[in-house]
């Protein structure tokens, strides 16, 4: 009777602690952060100092093969926002609502609206600028907007006149663009946090949490939108210091890939409205070791905003009834290829962090290699805090990854799809775990007119060759996957109407 005691005591205190449960009606943090890329040490990052995101991967479960659906900002949080890919949408451009295409779109936070949530907006979620505008039915409250270009020394912005990006961010002088001077391509100064977007975006979201706890019986979904590091790359002094800029090493393949068509890549566009830049001393290595250093300091920047708001969290006692998503809304090329920004269907302007930590159901510092899309956020949170599967009446093209996030093994898909479109023809590409393919062709036209690139990623990581002449065999394989999906809708025009296909 003894011995069967102490066996019994021996047992309870070897067998692994069952995890909490899920709170029933879970709070949402959804963070939100433009032009990352996984440059952060919880990716393998060497040299980024994100100790903030790393202790948030540790809660949670991190995706290492995420992917945004189209790499620029407005279609991006579209993707996000309503579960739709662009493709689905018809929108691929910055200056179309999404309500041009779907009016009565039911969007990811109204849909928590509908089921009792309150939502916020601190910062830029959905896309504000270029023509666009901001959607009210989304929040409970106005989002609160903040500056994406900012300068605090008026000789970065031409001693303070209205900049190129300003205006497009602000909805100013769309039709003179060109005429207006640039503002500079990055500031380093001894001030702040708070003094930049991303300070003051931090500073309010702590205020939303503390007014939050005071709301018991009304769960909340706050969403925060970082800016940095977004263009200009514009952080405090003190993190710029934190990085060697001899360490940083420059993108080995300069570039376009071999045998790539020559629509598919880029020179210039947005970075060259930035002074000093232009696509010749894009190729200097001390102009291109500058936008690097810049943007991990933009990056440690952020990650420190978002340390502030999950100790805040945490001292609030709201952690183990909050789900917290981190997500990226594209990549960016820092040179891989010669390019810079994103807006290509190129690995580094697709690949996204994507993080997500829910209590009592995402295993705590997994790490998943499912292909996961920006579509799979809103049916993931909606299954998360127990709501019905979104419906639409838009396209729900996600899927849920809650059981990727009970056991990071799991399989849900095996690719994920993305697209770009270039100069009248779309790139319809998938992502599989060695290879991607990208159809090129105008929409609505015969399959036969097709161009494809094709990338072995085992092979050839950093995209040097396009193997679609080398490898027909495979290239009939992935078009097999690519046919699952339908023909990519006409873009929308200004008045809303579908362009006619040429």
């Amino acid at each position: 009777m003894k011995l069967s005691f102490i066996l019994l005591v021996l047992l309870l205190s070897i067998a692994p602690t069952a995890p909490a449960a899920a709170p029933t009606r879970p709070n949402v943090l959804l963070i939100c952060v433009d032009d990352l890329k996984p440059t952060l040490g919880c990716y393998g990052d060497p040299i980024a100092q994100t100790p903030n995101i790393d202790r948030l991967a540790a809660r949670g479960v991190r995706f290492d093969r995420a992917y945004c659906n189209q790499s620029v900002c407005a279609p991006s949080r579209n993707n996000l926002m309503l579960g739709s890919r662009s493709t689905s949408l018809g929108i691929y451009g910055l200056a179309q609502n999404f309500r041009q295409a779907v009016p009565d779109a039911v969007t990811l936070t109204q849909h928590f609206m509908r089921n009792g949530w309150r939502a916020e907006a601190i910062g830029k979620i959905l896309h504000t600028g270029h023509g666009n505008h901001d959607d009210d039915a989304s929040w409970s409250v106005p989002a609160q907007k903040e500056k994406v270009v900012e300068y605090l020394d008026p000789k970065n912005s031409a001693n303070g006149q209205l900049t190129r990006e300003e205006a497009f961010f602000t909805n100013q002088k769309l039709g003179e663009i060109r005429s207006l001077p640039r503002g500079a391509a990055w500031e380093k100064l001894d001030v702040p946090d708070n003094a930049y977007s991303d300070g003051r975006i931090a500073d309010e979201a702590i205020r939303r949490l503390q007014a939050a706890k005071g709301r018991t019986d009304t769960p909340f979904f706050l969403a925060l939108g970082f800016v940095k590091p977004h263009l200009p790359l514009t952080a405090p002094k003190k993190y710029w210091d934190k990085y060697d800029p001899a360490k940083f090493v420059l993108a080995r393949d300069q570039q376009d890939p071999i045998g790539a068509p020559a629509y598919a890549g880029k020179r210039g566009g947005e970075i060259v409205n930035y002074d000093p830049l232009s696509v010749e001393s894009l190729r200097e290595a001390d102009q291109q070791r500058t936008l690097i250093h810049a943007y991990y300091a933009c990056v440690s920047f952020m990650d420190a905003q978002l340390g502030r708001v999950l100790d805040e969290l945490d001292r609030l006692q709201l952690a183990d009834q909050t789900i917290i998503v981190l997500w990226g809304d594209h990549g960016w090329h820092l040179g891989d290829h010669g390019y810079w920004t994103k807006h290509t269907n190129y690995e580094q302007a697709n690949r996204i962090p994507l993080i997500i930590a829910a209590p009592g159901v995402a295993r705590a510092g997994g790490v998943s290699r499912q292909l996961a899309e920006t579509v799979d956020v809103y049916p993931t949170l909606a299954a998360l805090a127990g709501l019905p599967a979104p419906r639409g009446p838009q396209p729900i093209d996600g899927l849920s990854l809650v059981p990727v996030l009970r056991d990071p093994t799991t399989t849900v898909r095996d690719h994920a799809f993305h697209s770009y479109p270039r100069e009248q023809r779309m790139g319809r590409a998938i992502r599989t775990e060695r290879h991607r393919l990208v159809e090129w062709k105008r929409p609505g036209a015969a399959a036969d007119t097709a161009e494809f690139e094709l990338y072995d990623y085992q092979t050839d990581p950093e995209e040097t060759r396009n193997l679609a002449a080398e490898q027909p065999e495979v290239v009939q394989r992935l078009r097999t996957i690519l046919a699952r999906h339908p023909e990519a809708l006409a873009p929308i025009g200004p008045s809303g109407k579908k362009a006619k296909a040429k």
